[in-house]
């Protein structure tokens, strides 16, 4: 590395100090390079470019104030290579040798045809006049730009001479009917869509810039890039046409340059031919667009590298067409020299340029004062490349292909002409293009070579690199490949840790329009943009997203439920109303306690059987009421601990049924009342409905009733076990689904029916004069039961989980309590702390006084 440097700097002085005019022997040589043959094939090569284009690559300028283009000399080196190369193969032409005639193309100016026009006619250019003597050319190989070998090809045409290009390529160029003597070598860009849009979701940039050539290959390419980029989730930051013309207004250039530097995309993808990117970066010369990735079609880094190398600017990502390698050509590459090639006005300028050499004026044949073995092998890699390039790999080719149509058609003439001599066959020009067109063929590489442009083979691609350390001393790296035939998604292969995104830096850049949306948030479009500029949205309860970018969240299962990241669904833990939870614990404790009292006191009444208040209000209705409450509070423990469908049956039912026979019971306690009031009359009906037992057949009754619509309930839709997953996080609530509403809203209101009616009468009785008369007892104790559940219903409709089941449980035990409270605690209180109230004495001297009282 140390040796290289050194020889580079080394070279800068020589160039520093070289004279920008050569010597006199210069003016006498003829601008073209020469080999004689008895063929020729002539070659049209950039190798001049003018000189207001000044660039770090041109050394020197000629008489017309033009620069030399070192770099595309390969193309004069390539071209004699393959000539050579088949002049020694006896299996071609039978013993015809090829020879080269080259000139300069000014691909940049009106003097484009000047060189064709001195080619064909002569040095005095009359047109379908040729003064030379003999036209032995039967080819002609031009580029690199289309529009230099449009211009060209429209001329040739005129003859039906055959045209290679060796250029990109240019389907202006393929159609048959305007340019019918014109063959392609470059393949087409088939895959150069694919390619691109591969390479951009490899490093995840979605937001990208493109420029495209304002011509027919840019619209070509365009929907094929759009479709592409729309089919992988990328975006467009900005679209601009390149203007093809030097003349381009320059406001539309400035546009252009505006556009790229306000758009946030640091990627620009750019598809255009080397003329049109040269005007459009020489406006671009007095400004630097930094942080910008630049992603290339084609090795036009060789012109107007200098825009790329300031050190301001990314160096670009460059798609060329993958070739084999030609052996022998870099050996033949360092071997070439003035004194081997004397007749190449080309190399002599460029030897003279590079080595600070001088041609003796005496003969100008003669080198002096040049280094020992100087080669081309010595200049920096900015100013010529050893490697074949892809044009020269085209010239390469295209040269072994017309030596092979040349070959065909000597064979076929001499068929015809079976007793003359190879060298003496006659023929045109004109006439292989039949040979041309069927041309097919495996070069020395292994590449196949073929013109049928209907063909879509599919071409492979080399993604290069360029290195630029010190600063212009270039370096190409060979980072990647992109082949189509591989199977998908493993087309684009690439070693990341050899690209050198900018000087001095290795971390990949980024190019998005929004942040990546992270685990637990999804994309949320911004009205009027790109899909690829969003919002980033929390995912909604119990969704998740566990991975970037995600359009819509995920609802998680049934039996799961997000965590508090939103990024992972975790497995619900079952549970339910608990006896060994506090509430669950608390309400056993209830139930037990008051199923004990309730016990406790029908074993007082029991006890006391014989007493005038145990006997008012018929003793038997008490006791079936003090069993129906025992079996009201203990049927709260149904909706305790885990449900089952038995149990959710029994809930609903036992509820029903115990609480009929404990409101229908009150009901029968209150006409009781109603009824011994109304009997003291003689001779009355209700003495012989009060003696008869009427009230007691009231329960049956209205319990049957109650049956009813219990039977109805389950065989309609029976109560079920089912889960409830969205009131308590993480959990899964095990409970009671009431299965018909309808059936249990008419349970409900039959047994709400029951205590209104016990309510209203006992209201109505409330004042009747008995010493032991309850009535007021269960005129409270109904609106006690009926505030219960009437305050019951809109708070149980409101809660979820286990609070509904425990509202329900202390809902039963409230009403329950309630009806024990208000019925038994007074008279237990009498009988236990006043019993002298409770004896017939007592009420007969309470009854005789109140009849004894003045009225």
């Amino acid at each position: 590395m140390v040796s290289l440097i050194f020889t580079f700097l080394l070279l800068q002085l020589l160039f520093f100090f070289s004279s920008l005019a050569g010597p006199s022997c210069f003016s006498n040589m003829r601008n073209r390079v020469h080999m004689d043959g008895d063929v020729m094939i002539a070659g049209f090569f950039p190798l001049y470019i003018l000189g207001n284009y000044e660039s770090n690559i041109d050394v020197s300028k000629n008489e017309d104030g033009r620069l030399f283009i070192f770099k595309n000399y390969q193309y004069i080196l390539a071209m004699a290579f393959a000539i050579e190369e088949i002049n020694k193969n006896p299996d071609l032409l039978h013993n015809m040798t090829l020879g080269l005639d080259i000139y300069n193309v000014d691909f940049r100016s009106w003097r484009t045809l000047k060189n064709p026009f001195i080619w064909l006619s002569g040095k005095d250019m009359i047109p379908n006049y040729n003064c030379l003597r003999q036209m032995k050319s039967v080819a002609v190989l031009t580029g690199t730009s289309g529009t230099t070998s449009s211009l060209i090809g429209v001329l040739l045409n005129l003859y039906r001479f055959p045209q290679l290009t060796f250029g990109p390529f240019d389907h202006s160029l393929s159609d048959s009917s305007k340019f019918p003597s014109v063959y392609q070598m470059a393949p087409k860009d088939t895959s150069l869509a694919i390619a691109i849009v591969a390479l951009m979701i490899h490093f995840s940039w979605n937001w990208v810039g493109l420029l495209i050539s304002n011509d027919e290959n840019g619209l070509w390419i365009l929907p094929q890039l759009r479709e592409e980029m729309a089919k992988n989730g990328l975006c467009l930051a900005f679209e601009e046409r390149i203007p093809v013309s030097h003349l381009a207004d320059t406001s539309k250039i400035m546009d252009v340059y505006h556009s790229i530097l306000k758009s946030s995309a640091n990627i620009i993808t750019i598809y255009s031919d080397t003329e049109s990117l040269l005007d459009f970066m020489t406006y671009f010369e007095q400004f630097f667009i930094t942080s910008k990735v630049w992603v290339i079609n084609s090795k036009w880094d060789a012109i107007i590298k200098k825009y790329f190398m300031l050190g301001s600017l990314h160096v670009p990502l460059i798609f060329s067409h993958h070739h084999g390698d030609i052996s022998g050509f870099t050996n033949f590459v360092r071997a070439a020299n003035p004194s081997k090639y004397p007749e190449d006005f080309y190399l002599a300028r460029l030897w003279f340029l590079s080595f600070n050499c001088s041609l003796s004026e005496s003969d100008c044949i003669t080198w002096e004062n040049c280094p020992d073995n100087a080669s081309l092998e010595w200049l920096p890699g900015h100013l010529f490349d050893m490697a074949i390039s892809e044009e020269s790999y085209n010239i390469y080719n295209a040269v072994h292909a017309v030596a092979q149509a040349l070959h065909d058609l000597i064979l076929c003439q001499a068929e015809v002409h079976t007793t003359a001599n190879v060298k003496g066959v006659d023929f045109s020009f004109s006439q292989l293009h039949p040979f041309l067109k069927n041309i097919q063929y495996i070069n020395v590489a292994g590449d196949l070579v073929i013109f049928d442009n209907k063909r879509n083979l599919g071409t492979e691609y080399d993604i290069v690199n360029i290195w630029n350390f010190p600063e212009g001393l270039e370096l190409k790296v060979n980072i990647g490949k992109f082949s189509p035939h591989a199977p998908h998604g493993h087309q684009l292969r690439l070693n990341e840790n050899i690209i050198q995104w900018t000087i001095g830096t290795t971390e990949t850049p980024r190019s998005f329009c929004s942040e990546s949306c992270g685990p637990g948030f999804r994309k949320s479009p911004q009205e009027g943009k790109a899909t690829c500029c969003f919002d980033c949205t929390p995912c909604p309860e119990n969704e998740i997203s566990n991975v970037t970018d995600m359009d819509q969240c995920l609802k998680c299962p049934y039996d799961q439920y997000a965590n508090s990241e939103k990024n992972h669904c975790l497995l619900r833990t079952e549970t339910f109303l608990a006896y060994e939870e506090p509430l669950g614990m608390a309400l056993v404790c209830m139930v037990l306690y008051f199923s004990v009292l309730t016990a406790i006191v029908l074993g007082v009444f029991v006890r006391h059987h014989d007493t005038p208040i145990v006997k008012a209000n018929n003793r038997t209705l008490s006791y079936i009421l003090l069993i129906s409450l025992a079996f009201c509070f203990l049927s709260s423990l149904l909706f305790i601990g885990r449900s089952n469908t038995v149990i959710c049956i029994l809930q609903q039912t036992t509820f029903g049924i115990v609480f009929t026979v404990a409101v229908s019971t009150v009901l029968a306690k209150t006409l009781t009342v109603v009824l011994a009031f109304k009997a003291t009359s003689p001779g009355k009906r209700m003495r012989w409905l009060l003696v008869s037992g009427t009230p007691n057949f009231l329960i049956p009754s209205c319990t049957l009733i109650q049956l009813i619509f219990c039977g109805f309930w389950l065989g309609a839709s029976p109560p079920f076990i089912d889960t409830d997953a969205h009131s308590e996080h993480g959990h899964i609530i095990i409970l009671c689904n009431k299965g018909s509403l309808t059936a249990f809203y008419c349970v409900l209101g039959y047994l709400g029916f029951l205590a209104l009616a016990s309510f209203t009468v006992a209201f109505l009785a409330r004042n009747l004069p008995d010493t032991f008369n309850e009535a007021k007892f269960l005129t409270f104790s109904m609106l006690v039961f009926c505030t219960v559940w009437v305050t019951f219903l809109p708070v149980y409709h409101s809660t979820k989980g286990k609070t509904m089941v425990a509202l329900e449980v202390f809902s039963i035990l409230a009403s329950s309590a309630g009806l024990l409270g208000c019925i038994f605690v007074p008279k237990c209180y009498i009988i236990l702390v006043m019993p002298d109230r409770n004896s017939l004495y007592e009420f007969r001297h309470k009854t005789h006084a109140q009849i004894m009282r003045p009225s």
